[in-house]
C-alpha cells in the first residue's frame, strides 16, 4: 500500500516543506504587517500574506523542488496560482471555522490551516503544475 512513497517523492516533499517554511515566514510577516500595522481586515490581510508567499514559493519550487524546465512559465505559474487560490479558500475556511466555531487564536488557527493546505498544494502541484 505504501509503495508510492519512494525516496524521490519523500525528498521532494521535504524540499517542498522547506520552501513552505520560507513561505510561512513571508505569509506571517505580511499578514502581521497588513493586519497589525496597516490595520487591514484580518481575512484580507491573510489573503495578502498567502498570495505573496505563493508567488515566492512558486519560484523556489520551480527551481529547486521540481526542477522544472517548462518554457511556458506563465502557464505553469497560472496553474500554481490556481492551486494556491483554491488552497487559500481552504486556508481561509479552516481559519474561519477554528476562530468562529471553536474560538481559537487566529495565528494558531492559521498555522493549522497552513499544515492542511501544504498537503493539498504538494499533491496537486506534483500531478498538475509540475507533471513531467
Amino acid at each position: 500500500m505504501w509503495q508510492f512513497l519512494t525516496r524521490e517523492l519523500i525528498l521532494k516533499f521535504v524540499k517542498f516543506g522547506a520552501v513552505g517554511a520560507s513561505g510561512v515566514a513571508v505569509d506571517f510577516g505580511f499578514t502581521y504587517l497588513s493586519k497589525e500595522i496597516v490595520k487591514i481586515q484580518k481575512y484580507i490581510a491573510n489573503a495578502i500574506g498567502f498570495t505573496l508567499a505563493a508567488s515566492s514559493n512558486y519560484m523556489l519550487n520551480r527551481l529547486w523542488t521540481f526542477h522544472s524546465h517548462n518554457p511556458n512559465i506563465g502557464i505553469e505559474y497560472s496553474k500554481f496560482l490556481f492551486i494556491s487560490i483554491l488552497g487559500l479558500g481552504i486556508n481561509t475556511f479552516v481559519i474561519w471555522f477554528l476562530v468562529s466555531k471553536y474560538n481559537r487564536n487566529f495565528y494558531v488557527s492559521k498555522l493549522f490551516a497552513i499544515g492542511v493546505v501544504t498537503l493539498w498544494n504538494f499533491v496537486l502541484n506534483m500531478i498538475f503544475t509540475f507533471a513531467a
